[in-house]
């Protein structure tokens, strides 16, 4: 029946339920907005969700190509303003390419530098006669001032180099060419607010532009370089070309270490040729000891 009044009137509950029924729809705003909160990704300045130093990592990194021919139509500008074409430093000797950037604070400079010291050390083969390095900005917004004191920088340290900027080129370029370029030899990078990610690697190209080597790490061993150069010329590079055979007849290019080791097959091939030359040298010298003497000749003798 109900409650009633004092005059026998039946009391209805106010609409909307009372204090439970007005419970029911706060509550469904409190959940709405909690869903909202734990759903939504809170921004950051650039406008993108914070990425963490591990999941960059994982995209940066070479894809090697080798055999493959980079494009010598990428147009880029040098150090000082002037359009160049890649090709430009194709056909002269093997090339050393380098991805930096020039506003790097630290790591670029510190591998220029030590790519510099390596050369001065590796003996045989010179910068000013038999090879040259090109390194290519691969930031699109780099700005010529960056890439002009980067060189100028490195240029002041080439003691001995007659014409430093003809043998050690930096350039700059477009997002375009930089991309079509990084893609050609499997340079993967990203930019992390001002700075780019990117792995420590030099991709040695042959005369015609091909790839032949990557060597990686912020300092290169001297025999390494020199060995890469070699094998990037096919032996036509250097003081001695028969210095040069024998190098690349000794050692190999080892992937698991990426670096060049001695190779003990062919070590072990040329000692035994060796020995059986020395062996068949021995065994004719002692036969012609023992090889009897003729008779004299007698004039009654006919």
């Amino acid at each position: 029946m109900g409650n009633r009044d004092k005059d026998g009137r039946v009391i209805r509950p106010a609409a909307g339920g009372g204090n439970r029924g007005t419970a029911k729809p706060v509550l469904v705003v409190l959940l709405l907005a909690a869903c909202a909160v734990a759903f939504t990704r809170v921004p950051v300045a650039s406008g993108h969700a914070r990425e963490t130093p591990e999941e960059i990592l994982k995209q940066i990194g070479v894809d090697e190509k080798p055999g493959d021919r980079v494009s010598p139509d990428l147009v880029f500008r040098n150090e000082e303003g002037r359009a160049v074409r890649l090709g430009e430093f194709f056909g002269k000797g093997p090339l050393l390419l380098t991805l930096n950037y020039y506003t790097c604070p630290m790591l670029c400079p510190l591998t220029l530098r030590n790519l510099l010291s390596s050369l001065d050390r590796m003996g045989g083969i010179s910068l000013e006669r038999d090879f040259r390095i090109v390194t290519v900005s691969i930031d699109p917004d780099e700005k010529l001032e960056a890439a002009r004191a980067r060189a100028a920088e490195m240029h002041e340290m080439m003691k001995g180099i007659g014409n430093p900027s003809a043998r050690w080129t930096f350039l700059a370029g477009g997002k375009e060419d930089i991309e079509r370029l990084t893609a050609a030899v499997g340079f993967r990078y990203r930019k992390s607010g001002n700075e780019f990610a990117h792995p420590d690697a030099i991709v040695v190209l042959t005369p015609e532009g091909r790839i032949s080597r990557y060597l990686y790490g912020i300092e290169q061993d001297p025999k390494d370089l020199r060995l890469a150069l070699i094998e990037a010329a096919g032996g036509r590079i250097g003081e001695s070309s028969a210095m040069n055979r024998a190098l690349l007849f000794c050692f190999h290019y080892d992937p698991s270490q990426r670096k060049y080791a001695l190779y003990a097959r062919n070590i072990m091939k040329a000692g035994g040729i060796f020995t059986l030359a020395f062996l068949g040298i021995l065994y004719l010298a002692l036969w012609k000891r023992r090889k009897p003497a003729a008779p004299p000749f007698q004039a009654g003798d006919r």
